[in-house]
């Protein structure tokens, strides 16, 4: 059949049409982000300024695709131009706390993670109110909504991974006839990133159409949810009456007694909102859900005064960390939750009727909550360092007992500039800030890290020769860094003209191996590393006293390296006495 002017078809394919648009152009986007990343090229040498761009490019497009059909034009530009900016706003944030982001431009995993949650509740709110032409739209209005979006995006991840299933089993089967293009192709991230970006957002669309099919889903996985509420609340309700017999020394000794308290009450809502659905069932609701439901709205109040007395124990003997900030941000939602539901499990009336109100309410300050999170307002960092400054200054915790290693790799710039007091206050508490500012790798748990500083990176090569300026002062990206240990083998530097271009690299010496690094681009990079082990040769510093005594040189490969099919591959030449070439190292200024 040929499309006529009147077409009813026509509207959905000109959606799909922009849908395909928005993601193949974000996953454009993505890409380009993703090689400036990868080859340290404008924008991810600005950190702000590629943070705003990294969440505008991964959940921009989830709004238009979502809001294209759903809302007005006039709301949907206003709500992309505010969810945009507030967005790039929380990336450009994100980056700008870190310490010397500019090697690692990433934005946090949690800033991801919870902003999509806030992003999937703001949108609905959104998209609710517009449908109904009122500031705050009808619960059902809303539960409608995001259950429909929830399906839609689980399916639409189900069929991006099936479409990569299929993608690698045709690449497989060209491999299987000497065809390596098509398995190649699927490697390469400028295809691999705009296809799934694609591919996802005609999910999206193909889902919409089908809105008959998203509903019947939606139904069946409440219907099979709701009838877990019963379990969980018997679970629940004697667990609670076990506390008066086992006291809650146990539950205080587990160091997560909160989290695990605040992941059940988070399930409960779930499962308490899947046995209420949109309020307007289609039949009675069975008594085993309505009583089930009510025992859920008392167990919250318990459940949350217990989540939040262990966050207050925890928080009084040591401080704020950034995890606590979170968790008394979700108790502070969790006393909402509570107090509502509790509400409505005694009213009498319909059956939990306030708790439509209380998910509205919920929903609201979930959203200002993971704003001030992920924000100054409450940055987790910012107040972790401020409370454990005050501990200090308090006298509660002692400078030999300051967890100067959080303030130096867990609380970003806020940390850093702690430590800065610190060691300009002097004392053991500045000796301690002085050593911890000077780590260029985070050491964990090995005792024998030392610091990559002037005192244990001596130049020996030329002798009497000093680092090049501004060597010391880089923060190399995580994956290039280096750490040195403690012992006859201590790293040991050596200037050499590796590349042949007339500048010299930093060749750092350590036990048996050797790390390369130089300049590219006017910044320091890792460029390389070589294994210094030889048979019958011990790592107790022999090696570094063959450097001073006879030298360090370079020379080129004895033999080229393969280039098969473009790829590279060394070529290790036979040091057998019959293979072996006089080949001339530098001498040393001794000789």
């Amino acid at each position: 059949m040929s499309d006529s002017p009147h077409d009813p078809r026509q509207p959905f394919r000109r959606l799909g049409a922009a849908r395909l648009a928005i993601g193949l152009v974000a996953g454009l986007a993505l890409w380009a982000l993703n090689e400036a990343d990868d080859r340290t090229l404008w924008p991810a040498t600005v950190p702000p300024l590629f943070g705003a761009l990294v969440m505008v490019a991964v959940f921009l497009p989830f709004v238009l695709v979502g809001g294209l059909g759903a809302l007005r034009v006039r709301t949907l530009a206003l709500w992309a131009a505010g969810s945009g900016a507030v967005l790039a706003a929380l990336g450009a944030h994100d980056l700008s706390r870190m310490v010397r982001p500019v090697d690692d431009p990433s934005v946090s995993p949690q800033l991801i993670v919870f902003g999509a949650a806030g992003l999937f509740i703001a949108h609905h709110l959104v998209e609710g109110a517009d449908a109904e032409r009122r500031l705050i739209a009808r619960f059902p209005r809303y539960f409608e909504i995001a259950w429909k979006h929830g399906v839609q995006l689980a399916l639409s991840a189900a069929f991006v991974g099936v479409f990569w299933l299929i993608l690698f089993l045709g690449g497989a089967m060209f491999d299987l006839i000497g065809i390596k293009a098509v398995g190649e192709l699927l490697q390469k991230d400028w295809f691999a990133i705009p296809a799934t970006a694609t591919m996802f957002a005609a999910a999206v669309h193909l889902t919409d159409v089908r809105a008959g099919l998203i509903r019947g889903i939606r139904t069946v996985a409440l219907t099979l949810l709701a009838w877990l509420l019963p379990i969980l609340v018997a679970l629940a309700t004697a667990f609670l009456l076990s506390l008066p017999f086992t006291g809650l020394d146990a539950l205080w000794g587990t160091r997560s007694g909160a989290a695990i308290l605040l992941s059940a009450m988070a399930v409960l809502i779930v499962l308490t909102n899947a046995a209420y659905q949109d309020g307007e069932p289609d039949g009675p609701v069975p008594p085993v859900l309505r009583w089930s439901g009510r025992l859920a709205g008392l167990l919250l109040a318990p459940m949350i005064a217990l989540a939040g007395y262990a966050l207050w124990l925890r928080i009084g003997q040591y401080g704020l960390t950034p995890d606590r900030v979170v968790a008394a941000a979700c108790v502070v939602a969790g006393l909402v939750y509570a107090a509502g539901y509790f509400i409505a499990a005694v009213r009498p009336g319909r059956w939990m009727r306030r708790l439509e109100i209380t998910n509205i309410v919920a929903a609201f300050v979930s959203l200002a909550l993971l704003l001030a999170v992920f924000s100054p307002l409450a940055d987790p960092a910012r107040l972790s360092v401020a409370s454990q400054m005050a501990r200090l200054e308090s006298g509660t915790v002692k400078a030999d007992r300051l967890d100067y290693a959080f303030l130096r790799w867990n609380a970003g710039r806020y940390g850093r500039e702690a430590l800065v007091g610190l060691r300009a206050g002097g004392g053991e508490a500045g000796k301690r800030a002085a050593a911890a500012l000077a780590e260029t790798e985070q050491r964990g748990d090995a005792p024998d890290a030392v610091l990559l500083d002037a005192g244990h990176l001596p130049v020996i090569w030329p002798a009497g020769r000093a680092l090049p300026d501004g060597f010391l002062d880089q923060q190399w990206a995580r994956d290039q860094q280096r750490s040195c240990t403690l012992g006859a083998d201590a790293c040991q530097a050596a200037l050499l003209d590796l590349t042949r271009d007339g500048v010299e690299e930093v060749v750092i010496l350590n036990g048996q191996r050797a790390w390369v690094h130089g300049r590219v681009g006017g910044r320091w990079r890792f460029l390389g590393e070589a294994s210094l082990w030889r048979p019958g040769r011990e790592a107790d510093g022999s090696l570094v006293e063959a450097v001073r005594k006879g030298g360090i040189g370079a020379r080129a490969p004895r033999l080229d390296d393969l280039i098969i099919d473009g790829e590279r591959y060394f070529v290790t030449p036979d040091d057998s006495p019959s293979a072996a070439v006089e080949v001339p190292t530098v001498p040393s200024p001794a000789q």
